[in-house]
């Protein structure tokens, strides 16, 4: 890519990431067909698919729509070729305990973010009433039945709060989830299960209140526009000095976000269905600090270093949640950013144009944010392992190319 292009133009997001493969999984807990619609195009989708084929369903991947038929009784070993590629699909753990009252899956993959460890679901399945442990390179889960139980996460975890939710809903009797995840994502879900049957209360609040019922039936449910997605464009429009219309994504969901834009020195307009965002001038320094939602997201972090890259002013960026996030800034040092690191803190002093250079992406938002970073540089950068990029980002270059952006992809990688 070449730098130096203000992107402008009007961008659509499809549907989110972040929840699409845990509604596929979701899909478990029903005998029959589930449809999904407003599924994103990227590489997660299909390995989420072989996942859950893998465990007997049928799965029909058509434009942007996939249908999931579960049959009566699915398979419970989830192998290690399908799963060690992506992180997500580790959510398949809660709905098979639930159906199957046993699971085998192997230990998830995924970016190289930091630890992301299992305890967290297993304590949950263990008070479910369910007996949890590693073996052989898996987490395998047992249990006669499960009953409802008080559970309270040490920390707002998405991946723990999905997979209990699911195994609740089968369960016994009540149970409440205390300290849950509070994300767009997670009240997604929650929504797909209530059209499935399940009785689930206080979605998007800190405490989740299941009634456990004894079968669930399929559902249609339209996934949500995709957050992150939406919101490195807006970012994008800011660090080019751009002009960029994004639909397809409640803007409520990204309110602490777009107040950062501003805070920045873009206009942005709020819509219905989106935003409008609007940076004539160089962007001013902005401090940002990920925390769980309703906080500034983690995997906006890499893509918020890029925008201090070229700000105006010093910029403290802090991770709270990932602490091998800041691994991507040694990149971003060879692109000329004037960055520095200290445990969970990033000082970066922004300059008025980064330098071109052969940077390596190492998980899919690093790889975003490095893309962006190269289009604010002199001269021609290469970003290489873009694969990363396709797991999260639906057409990534081909925007950037109708947006304006002097890009475009070179040969091909595994």
């Amino acid at each position: 890519m070449t730098g130096g292009s203000r992107l402008v133009g009007d961008v659509r997001v499809g549907g989110a990431k972040n929840s699409v493969l845990k509604l596929m999984a979701a899909a478990l807990l029903a005998e029959g067909t589930s449809t999904i619609t407003n599924c994103p195009d990227i590489l997660d989708v299909p390995l989420m698919a072989d996942v859950l084929r893998g465990l007997g369903c049928e799965v029909v991947l058509e434009g942007d729509e996939v249908r999931i038929t579960t049959p009566a009784q699915p398979e419970y070993h989830a192998d290690f070729a399908a799963v060690r590629q992506f992180r997500a699909s580790v959510c398949v753990l809660g709905p098979l305990v639930a159906r199957c009252r046993r699971a085998v899956v192997a230990l998830p993959g995924g970016d190289a973010i930091g630890s992301r460890p299992l305890d967290m679901h297993q304590t949950g399945l263990r008070l479910l009433g369910a007996q949890s442990s590693i073996e052989h390179g898996c987490v395998v889960a047992e249990a006669e039945d499960l009953r409802g139980a008080a559970i309270r996460l040490a920390f707002p975890s998405v991946g723990a709060t999905e997979n209990i939710l699911m195994a609740a809903v089968l369960a016994k009797g009540e149970t409440t989830i205390d300290n849950a995840a509070r994300e767009p994502e997670i009240v997604d879900l929650c929504t797909m299960l209530v059209q499935m049957g399940a009785r689930i209360t206080g979605a998007g609040s800190t405490t989740l209140h299941i009634v456990g019922v004894p079968s669930l039936q399929p559902a249609t449910h339209r996934c949500i526009g995709d957050r992150i997605v939406a919101a490195t464009w807006g970012i994008a429009a800011v660090m080019t000095r751009g002009d960029m219309v994004v639909r397809g994504v409640n803007p409520k969901h990204l309110a602490l976000v777009l107040e950062k834009l501003r805070g920045a020195g873009a206009e942005v307009t709020p819509h219905m269905d989106g935003f409008h965002v609007v940076q004539n001038d160089r962007p001013r320094a902005v401090n940002f600090a990920t925390l769980p939602y309703p906080g500034f997201p983690t995997d906006l972090q890499p893509m918020a270093i890029g925008l201090a890259a070229v700000a105006d002013g010093t910029s403290m960026i802090t991770e709270n949640v990932f602490e091998a996030r800041f691994r991507f800034v040694e990149e971003m040092i060879r692109l000329g950013a004037d960055a520095r690191t200290d445990g969970h803190h990033a000082v970066v002093r922004g300059v008025e144009e980064l330098s071109s250079a052969p940077v390596w992406a190492s998980d899919i938002r690093a790889g975003a944010g490095l893309v962006l970073a190269g289009l604010c540089a002199d001269g021609v950068t290469e970003v290489h392992d873009v694969y990363h990029i396709d797991r999260g980002y639906p057409r990534f270059v081909e925007i950037l190319s109708e947006l304006g952006g002097s890009i475009e992809r070179v040969g091909s990688e595994d």
